[in-house]
C-alpha cells in the first residue's frame, strides 16, 4: 500500500547500512550482513525485493560496491534468494510451532532467527557456486580463469565458513532486533 512507502524507504535505508559493514573474505568477495529477510517479514518479499535491489544499485553506483557487472548476481542472491528463502522459512517455522500470527512470543523471534540465518546462507551458497563456475566457463586465450580464479572446493568453503559462523550470526541478531522492536 501506499502508506508503507516510506517504511519501505526507511527499510531500502537499513539495509544499504548493513550491507556497509563488510568482512573480507577469499578471492576478494566479502560477507555482510543484508537485512532481506527482516524487510520480508515486514512488508513481504516482494517488498523486500525491491528495497534490497535498490540498496544494491546505490552501493554499486555511488560507490562501486559490489560493482555494476555484479549487480544482477547480487540482486539475484541477496534481493531475491534471501528474503524469499527467509519469508518462507519463516512461515514454515511458524506453523510448525503452532505460532499464532498476532501476538508476538518467542516463536516469532525464534522463527525470525533462524529464517535470516537460512535466507542468508542460502544467497552465499548460491553466490559462492556463481564464484565457483567462473573458471570453468571463461577462460582467456591462455586457459585462465577471467574472473575468478576458484573452482567450487575453493568458492563455497571460503564464501560459507564466514557465513555460517560469523555473517549469518550478525544477520540473525539484526533481525530479531528490529523485528523484537
Amino acid at each position: 500500500p501506499k502508506e508503507e512507502m516510506p517504511l519501505l524507504g526507511v527499510g531500502a535505508a537499513f539495509s544499504f547500512l548493513s550491507m556497509m559493514f563488510n568482512v573480507p573474505l577469499v578471492g576478494g568477495t566479502t560477507g555482510h550482513a543484508v537485512g532481506g529477510t527482516l524487510i520480508a517479514l515486514l512488508f513481504g518479499p516482494e517488498a523486500s525485493c525491491i528495497a534490497v535491489s535498490i540498496a544494491l544499485l546505490i552501493q554499486a553506483v555511488l560507490f562501486g560496491d559490489g560493482g555494476i557487472l555484479a549487480l544482477g548476481a547480487n540482486c539475484f542472491n541477496m534481493a531475491f534468494v534471501l528474503p524469499f528463502v527467509g519469508f518462507y522459512m519463516y512461515k514454515l517455522l511458524m506453523k510448525l510451532m503452532g505460532a499464532n500470527s498476532k501476538k508476538k512470543s518467542s516463536a516469532h523471534y525464534i522463527s525470525a532467527a533462524i529464517a535470516s540465518y537460512m535466507g542468508i546462507n542460502v544467497a552465499a551458497l548460491c553466490a559462492s557456486i556463481e564464484f565457483g563456475l567462473q573458471p570453468m566457463l571463461f577462460k582467456d586465450a591462455a586457459g585462465n580463469a577471467l574472473y575468478c580464479p576458484y573452482d567450487l572446493s575453493i568458492s563455497i568453503p571460503g564464501m560459507m565458513i564466514p557465513h555460517l559462523f560469523v555473517a549469518g550470526l550478525v544477520e540473525a541478531a539484526f533481525t530479531v532486533a528490529v523485528f523484537a522492536f
